[in-house]
């Protein structure tokens, strides 16, 4: 059978026309590296080229070639000792083969935006001005039908078709019938594009910035324009009704169901989809709260202090506002716990225990402040806020909290973080069991989910680096650590060890573990065979006798199993299981007689 397949091309809206345009201003600029340097349209920098150019066979047959030949090797005169300038372009090479290609002087939107009432009854859905190679000046209507000339001029309005009547669905197919220059250079620029990498051509899902960016060329594109809302910019972006809810819409996605794999996946994408608009919109944020476009919630503090709230988010500052952090290192702490929060969400968003909410979180550097952008909890922002705080304690140790859901939902994730679940006492010296570090708070929104915030002691602390405000003795550290400078004075206190090293760490006691109990309870194995061969069997064993010796061989593996775990310094006498304290060295931590018992038998 003989199918024909007739290709209608569909109308364009105003939505469409603006993609189209965009799109059409990507493949323009697709060679050009400005974006990524700028951190624009989600581009990012890659050297993917410089590291397989070499591979294939053509490129093998010149290099062999090039071999013959003299090349110098001497090292580039910005290396050698004696050299002032110090150059930091070479750490971004540049394809020299792939020479910009420009193929339109101009791309613009026209003054004469947006069409009147009359002109949008017959179609109309913008105009838009283009200059091209050749010096010529077009003047293009888009509507619902394609691309076309129109007669307009800068200082006259004229819709009508211009002579000869062109009418394409693609303003690049438009653009090559009237502009031989165009026609040429987008050609090549294609051929151009296609011999990259696809991993070059297709956007990165995270996107990279870059620390150090080469001036470039500020280049006219209205495009660019059009998207940092020039119209709006220094008020407000968001009219009522039209902001989302950002942790509705995380939380909602993380509550999808997981019983098979296509509702799995489906879940996936769904989180990454709304994190990456989160983060999207966080920076966008971030920017305009560190530009001061955006009005502060407590105006007459002073700027360091001031918190904002944009588009359903919660912006503050990477200082000690209120002293909190003081006993940590002030606002060096301050600075940091951003970081460690941030990973401790997203260590706790991994293990991914069911009826466990994290915020929706992201840290933004920008012009040497850093800013961290938070989801707003139903109700946090009331007076009566810290009526909410059921777990953890957030004034250094004052006041500690538990609560059976939190340390419920925090033990299913303590295996896995290697948490160990101890008590310290609160202000009345009553003991509190917690499951993470105190720092760590849970809130019950008004929602009714469980929260977890201020996860800056999700990792084991570091015990080489140290804060402290006074200079003290070193009388607990052994004389062998102080011979190697250790502890070492820190700018905070807030320094953790990394998740790799712990895991690397507890796989080494695991091994020592299993050695030394196969070693153990291979041993009277060996024996009672020695002593089978040397002495013939009289009588058999009885009963009662076989069940003697299997008492007394429980009995030895369980005094061998308890020996490796003192000696590995498991938490467990039956079994492997290292954990960490979170609260170690943490100020206005007390902890329980039987605790510090406990951990002097381990030590």
């Amino acid at each position: 059978y003989l199918f024909l397949v007739d290709l209608v091309a569909d109308s364009y809206t105003v939505r469409d026309a603006r993609l189209h345009l965009t799109h059409v201003r990507d493949l323009l600029r697709s060679l050009d590296p400005a974006d990524a340097y700028n951190g624009l349209n989600c581009s990012s920098l890659s050297y993917l080229t410089f590291y397989t150019r070499d591979k294939d066979s053509e490129s093998v047959g010149k290099r062999r070639t090039s071999e013959k030949e003299s090349v110098d090797c001497s090292p580039p005169d910005y290396i050698l000792p004696g050299c002032k300038d110090r150059l930091l372009t070479p750490l971004q090479p540049v394809r020299d083969d792939w020479k910009p290609l420009q193929c339109l002087r101009v791309l613009t939107m026209s003054s004469w935006n947006p069409p009147p009432g009359n002109r949008k009854m017959h179609g109309d859905l913008m105009y838009l001005n283009v200059l091209t190679m050749e010096d010529r000046e077009l003047n293009i209507t888009s509507s619902t039908r394609g691309f076309y000339l129109n007669q307009s001029t800068a200082f006259n309005f004229n819709p009508k078709p211009a002579a000869p009547k062109i009418l394409c669905h693609s303003l690049v197919e438009l653009l090559s019938q009237v502009s031989p220059a165009f026609r040429k250079n987008f050609t090549a620029l294609q051929k151009k594009r296609v011999q990259q990498h696809p991993y070059e051509r297709i956007a990165a899902a995270f996107q990279v910035f870059t620390w150090v960016a080469p001036h470039g060329d500020h280049s006219f594109d209205c495009v660019r324009a059009e998207e940092t809302h020039t119209s709006r910019m220094g008020q407000d972006e968001h009219t009522a009704g039209q902001s989302r809810d950002w942790n509705e819409e995380l939380q909602g996605c993380r509550e999808l169901p997981r019983s098979c794999l296509q509702e799995r996946l489906h879940r996936e994408r769904s989180i990454f989809k709304t994190n990456s608009d989160f983060v999207a919109a966080a920076t966008r944020g971030a920017v305009a709260v560190i530009d001061g476009n955006v009005m502060p919630l407590n105006p007459g503090e002073s700027p360091h202090m001031q918190m904002f709230v944009w588009n359903n988010l919660f912006f503050s500052l990477g200082f000690d506002i209120s002293e909190h952090y003081r006993p940590l290192g002030g606002n060096t702490a301050a600075h940091a716990a951003a970081i460690c929060d941030l990973r401790g969400a997203q260590a706790y968003a991994s293990v991914d225990v069911e009826g466990l909410h994290t915020l929706g979180t992201a840290v933004v550097d920008y012009r040497g402040i850093r800013v961290i952008a938070q989801t707003i909890v139903p109700g946090i922002l009331e007076k009566n806020h810290e009526q909410n705080v059921v777990y953890g304690s957030n004034d250094n140790g004052k006041t500690v909290f538990s609560h059976p859901r939190f340390l419920e939902l925090l033990d299913k994730t303590s295996k896995p973080l290697r948490v160990q679940r101890h008590q310290v006492l609160d202000h009345n010296n009553t003991p509190v069991e917690l499951c993470s570090g105190m720092e760590t708070i849970g809130i019950l929104g008004n929602d009714g989910r469980a929260y977890i915030l201020d996860l800056l002691r999700t990792f084991p602390t570091d015990l080489n680096f140290q804060f402290s405000e006074k200079e003290e003795t070193r009388e607990d550290v052994p004389m062998e650590c102080q011979s190697f400078g250790f502890p070492r004075l820190h700018h905070h206190s807030l320094a953790s060890l990394r998740p790799e090293l712990v895991e690397a760490f507890v796989q080494h006691r695991y091994e020592i573990f299993v050695k030394m109990v196969s070693q153990e309870l291979s041993q009277p194995e060996e024996q009672d065979k020695t002593t089978e061969q040397i002495e013939e069997p009289v009588c058999e064993l009885t009963t009662g006798d076989a069940a003697a010796a299997a008492v007394d061989m429980e009995s030895h593996r369980r005094n061998v199993i308890l020996k490796a775990c003192k000696a590995v310094g498991s938490m467990s006498d039956s079994c492997f299981d290292i954990r960490f304290n979170r609260n170690i060295c943490s100020p206005g931590t007390e902890y329980t007689y039987r605790y510090l018992t406990l951990l002097t038998s381990i030590t």
